[in-house]
C-alpha cells in the first residue's frame, strides 16, 4: 500500500499494481474500510482498478492525519474472503440485433468469428464491476474474453446512443447516456443503467457482478428498448 497527496484536500491510495480479481477486492473492501470509519472526515471516495481517490476536509484533518487514519483503515484489505451480501450479480438484458450492434461486423471481422460466436463469448461470461467514471453510471466491467478482446476506435463518435453496449481491449461497458465514445458497439440494453433519484445514483457499484442475456427484438422493445429513430 502506498499514499501520495495529489493536492492540498486529496489523496490516492494505491493497492496494487496489476488488474485483477485480487487487487479489486482490496480496493472494495479498502473503500468500504474507509466508508465506514472515516466518514466524519471524507467529502468524497473514487475507487478505480487498482486506488482508492480520497477526498477530505481540510477543516477536520490535514494531510498527515488521513494518511495516518488511512493506513489503520486499510490494513488489511483484501485479507479476509469476499463478503457475498456486499455485491450484487446484475443480469442485464442485451439486443445485439443489426439495428444497434453498430460494430458488430467489425468485431467479427477482427476475431475471425461469426456473429453467433461473437454474441454467445460476450453473452456467456460473468464480468466484475472494477470501476465507476466518465460519465454517471459508466461502468467499467472486465474482463472481456481474449478472442473478442478489440482495441477501441482510433477516431471515437460524436455521440453514442444510451444504453450501448461496448467493447474496448479487456474491458466491456453500458454507455448510461448519450456521450461520445470509442468503444466497439456491440449491442443495446433497455436497463437503465442511472436512477437519479436514488442514493446511489448507478445501478452496479464496484464488486457487483453484470452477466449480459441475449434477447431478440421483440423483447427488446417490450421492455422499453428504442432505436435511434424511434
Amino acid at each position: 500500500m502506498n499514499i501520495e497527496s495529489i493536492n492540498e484536500s486529496a489523496c490516492i491510495v494505491y493497492l496494487g499494481d496489476q488488474i485483477n480479481e485480487e487487487t479489486a477486492e482490496r480496493v472494495k473492501q479498502a473503500t468500504d474500510r474507509i466508508r465506514a470509519t472515516l466518514s466524519d472526515v471524507i467529502t468524497d471516495l473514487v475507487p478505480s482498478y487498482t486506488s482508492v481517490m480520497v477526498c477530505y476536509d481540510l477543516e477536520r484533518i490535514d494531510r498527515f492525519g488521513i494518511q495516518s487514519r488511512l493506513r489503520r483503515a486499510v490494513a488489511g484489505a483484501g485479507a479476509t474472503a469476499p463478503d457475498p451480501s456486499s455485491a450484487q450479480t446484475l443480469e442485464l438484458p442485451v439486443y445485439y440485433g443489426p439495428e444497434v450492434a453498430l460494430d458488430l461486423d467489425d468485431v467479427c471481422e477482427f476475431a475471425g468469428l461469426s456473429a453467433d460466436e461473437v454474441i454467445r463469448i460476450h453473452s456467456e461470461q460473468s464480468y466484475r464491476v472494477y470501476a465507476i467514471g466518465f460519465s454517471p453510471g459508466f461502468a467499467f466491467l472486465g474482463s472481456t474474453d481474449a478472442r473478442i478482446a478489440m482495441p477501441r476506435k482510433s477516431t471515437p463518435r460524436l455521440k453514442v446512443p444510451v444504453g450501448s453496449v461496448g467493447i474496448a481491449g479487456s474491458q466491456t461497458a453500458i454507455y448510461p447516456s448519450a456521450t461520445p465514445g470509442g468503444w466497439q458497439i456491440v449491442g443495446r440494453t433497455p436497463s437503465k443503467m442511472v436512477d437519479w433519484d436514488s442514493e446511489s445514483l448507478a445501478l452496479a457499484q464496484i464488486g457487483d457482478r453484470v452477466k449480459f442475456r441475449a434477447i431478440d427484438r421483440d423483447e427488446f422493445i417490450r421492455l422499453g428498448g428504442q432505436f435511434d429513430e424511434l
